[in-house]
């Protein structure tokens, strides 16, 4: 069941579900892309190729809110507000140990395309993030995070090296149980509709599983 928030001729608002690819990858396990382009085919009654632009993305694990294009156009405007930074991402994440009331994280980041991980290095991509603690309990955070900056696994690279590994990040957190899903979640986005130019705002609700219920107070 593919979770449509919001659709018009121009823009596809919907939920990623977790641990399936955003866009075909190594593993050649379906990806999120291909689903929903047959899934448009389909129900469109289609008989050509399906046009759908991706123009951000979420690892595989994550979860969340996503925006993809129906029109060139529109990919291309949309792609210019991320560039710009006109196109605001929030997420959720939990996370190990006490945080700060809020902060900023501000690192270099390599990415080791060999291994498929992501390091902080010199040689690196400048990356930031801002972050609000919105609740503790159990040692375990929960973090409101705004992205500056759309490097690749940035979220869970910076948590981790700054002492804060996400809760369940099989690749950055050494305590994470075999079977536990990551905590990290795309919570909302805000962008200007590539055509009539109003500004949109989509938000999702937090996931009720564990650890998230572990949380009453989430907004």
């Amino acid at each position: 069941m593919i979770n449509i928030i919001y659709e018009d001729n121009h823009l596809l608002v919907v939920e990623k579900p977790i641990n399936i690819p955003v866009q075909q990858d190594d593993s050649n396990d379906l990806d999120f892309l291909t689903i929903l382009k047959n899934y448009i085919k389909k129900r469109d009654n289609k008989p050509g190729n399906v046009y759908l632009g991706l123009v951000h993305r979420l690892d595989r694990p994550v979860g969340g809110i996503m925006v993809f294009a129906k029109t060139s156009k529109c990919a291309s405007r949309l792609s210019e507000q991320i560039r710009n930074k006109t196109f605001e991402k929030t997420y959720f994440a939990i996370v190990e140990n006490k945080i700060n009331k809020e902060g900023k994280f501000v690192d270099k980041l390599l990415k080791d395309t060999k291994n498929n991980i992501v390091k902080i290095d010199e040689k690196g991509k400048l990356s930031s993030l801002t972050y609000e603690l919105i609740d503790f309990k159990n040692d375990l955070s929960l973090v409101k995070i705004n992205l500056e900056t759309g490097r690749s696994h940035q979220i869970r690279v910076q948590f981790s090296s700054h002492g804060y590994p996400i809760y369940g990040d099989q690749k950055y957190n050494k305590n994470s149980k075999v079977g536990e899903q990551i905590a990290l979640f795309s919570n909302s986005i805000t962008f200007n509709h590539p055509i009539t130019k109003e500004k949109l705002t989509f938000t999702l609700e937090l996931p009720n599983r564990k650890p998230w219920n572990i949380f009453t107070k989430i907004n």
